[in-house]
């Protein structure tokens, strides 16, 4: 039988669930971190029904608990997040009157700029980098707690914090959830470290205009060689600096867009932006018609690079070219032939899985003026047959290739370099939440993935954030590694898509329940998309790249 008294609460725990334990309502979770023995690297937060929580989250349930070590993959997001908050408190103790301003990731790290555009110098980073340093010696508790709405509104205009004002004008909860470090409050987004002394693994390093917060790689306990990707960045400062000129750098600025009913006129700008972004890439092709006869296409999931493809294809119409797609997909082997993985399934995502030596084949005859037969690989039955439609390439044509391993030069080994371009797609968002909250760009993708397995595939919620894990870990071995080998890069984000897709993702996120465990990634998500203001999917053009995932595209698939 229940309590109902409100007195006490039953708490289980993970990997014992024979063990109950009867607590005072309104017990702190971090009371119980002792029952769970020592873990190495520390605790970041805990489970309570499938919720990630702060440790001292008060439990007023009966409830399963389970902590989150800081070496696992939701542990690893906690902590650079709480970097990110402690860099935040860092500028504010330092450099109090200059905003400091959170940009995008480069990998593993975020890049960082002062609010008034000037050029950060070294002597500042090293200021900020001994801040950080001292308070994480002195092992500062970072609180989570309520603030009222006034009091809330009152403290971030006396800090100035814009960005995070506005996004009130989209918010109506009575009390206002925050972290809090000495006197430094930030709007709370999700679950931080329980205090500072955590927080001893970072670099800050010069970089641009501004500088990188470094940290250790997924599973690393070090921080790793810096990579460039000045491909990347140069796409994310464009769109950084474009947000800027249009006026729509923080979600904040996007609402305000949808209240004035002016949203439309943004969207054809975003739209006309990135046509002529699809353009400019055309006229680089053009230049090497002469040499160029592959577009070699890639990219990590859900970056929209079917549509890309179907519009960069119209943009070389326009020049007067003669674009043929052809999937690297239909090249597979069956499934009887392809490597295996560690639980003994086809690996599809390997490049053996592919029949490289016979893409090569066929290409080779392609570019040498002869007619082949392309194939068509039938996912159902696992089995790859000829079309019956024989190909020849004329003096005009140029194909053009998606897939996985588009990138990667071992895919195409038999075709000279020259004659092939080869392209890098992501969905590379520059809006942010405000000055100190980065939005992810695996967020955008796994939103648009949610959202377009629904629609097209029937897949749950649930389901979509059970295998992202393992999407991501072959992006990483896969897609990530050749990124900088591209000729050119293009972001196939929309700043404007995020409040269009909650309106699909919402019910999904909302039918994942507690007693499931991907309820702590649908519970962080509803949170995120509490702070946009929805946009009527109706405003969406037919040839938007964003139709790939919410449907009713005027291309065909």
């Amino acid at each position: 039988m229940y309590d109902t008294s409100h007195n006490t609460i039953e708490i289980s725990f993970a990997g014992d669930k024979d063990r109950r334990v009867t607590c005072p309502f309104g017990i702190s979770a971090d009371s119980f971190l002792e029952s769970f023995g020592p873990v190495e690297g520390g605790i970041a937060a805990v489970r309570v029904n499938n919720e990630i929580v702060p440790l001292s989250t008060r439990l007023e349930i009966n409830c399963a608990l389970e902590i989150v070590p800081l070496a696992s993959p939701d542990g690893v997001m906690i902590y650079r997040r709480s970097l990110a908050f402690l860099l935040a408190l860092a500028a504010r103790e330092r450099f109090p009157s200059r905003p400091l301003i959170v940009g995008h990731s480069l990998g593993h790290s975020y890049y960082y700029t002062f609010a008034d555009g000037n050029k950060i110098v070294p002597e500042e980073i090293a200021a900020l980098k001994k801040e950080m340093k001292a308070l994480a010696a002195e092992d500062c508790p970072i609180n989570c707690g309520y603030l009222a709405y006034t009091e809330a509104l009152e403290l971030f205009e006396k800090h100035r914090q814009i960005d995070t004002l506005l996004l009130f004008e989209q918010r109506s909860e009575s009390k206002v959830r925050i972290n809090q470090c000495r006197d430094f409050v930030d709007l709370y987004v999700e679950p931080l470290v329980s205090r500072t002394g955590l927080l001893s693994r970072f670099e800050l390093m010069e970089y641009g205009d501004g500088f990188l917060l470094r940290f250790p790689g997924t599973g690393k306990n070090e921080i790793e060689k810096f990579e460039d990707s000045p491909s990347l960045f140069s796409v994310y400062s464009e769109y950084k600096k474009w947000g800027r000129i249009v006026g729509v750098h923080a979600v904040g600025q996007l609402n305000r867009l949808v209240a004035n009913r002016t949203v439309k006129d943004y969207i054809r700008i975003a739209e006309a932006f990135q046509a002529k972004k699809l353009a400019e890439l055309a006229d680089r092709i053009y230049e090497r018609r002469n040499e160029v006869r592959v577009i070699l296409i890639a990219g990590p999931s859900s970056s929209g690079k079917t549509t890309s493809a179907k519009r960069l294809s119209i943009q070389l119409q326009v020049m007067g070219m003669n674009p043929i797609a052809v999937s690297l997909d239909d090249y597979y082997r069956s499934p009887d032939e392809a490597p295996k993985d560690r639980n003994g399934q086809p690996d599809l995502e390997c490049l053996e899985a592919l029949d490289v030596p016979y893409l090569n084949r066929q290409l080779v005859e392609l570019l040498d003026g002869r007619e082949v037969d392309i194939p068509l690989f039938d996912f159902k039955t696992g089995t790859r047959r000829v079309r019956g439609s024989p190909l020849k390439l004329g003096r005009r044509s140029i194909l053009i290739m998606e897939g996985i391993h588009g990138l990667n030069d071992a895919c195409t080994p038999k075709i000279e370099k020259s004659r092939k371009f080869k392209l890098y797609v992501s969905a590379l968002t520059q809006l942010n939440l405000d000055d100190h909250n980065r939005i992810p760009t695996s967020d955008n993708r796994l939103l648009r993935r949610m959202v377009r397995d629904n629609q097209f595939r029937g897949t749950t919620a649930a389901k979509t954030i059970t295998m992202w894990a393992s999407v991501q870990a072959g992006e990483r071995r896969h897609i990530f590694p050749f990124q900088d080998a591209a000729d050119a890069a293009f972001n196939s984000a929309l700043d404007y898509e995020l409040a269009v897709l909650k309106f699909y993702a919402e019910p999904l996120l909302k039918s994942v329940k507690p007693n499931m465990r991907e309820y702590a990634e649908a519970r962080r998500l509803l949170s995120f998309l509490e702070n946009f203001a929805p946009i009527p999917p109706q405003y969406v053009p037919g040839t938007s790249i964003l139709r790939e995932f919410i449907g009713e595209s005027e291309f065909k698939y």
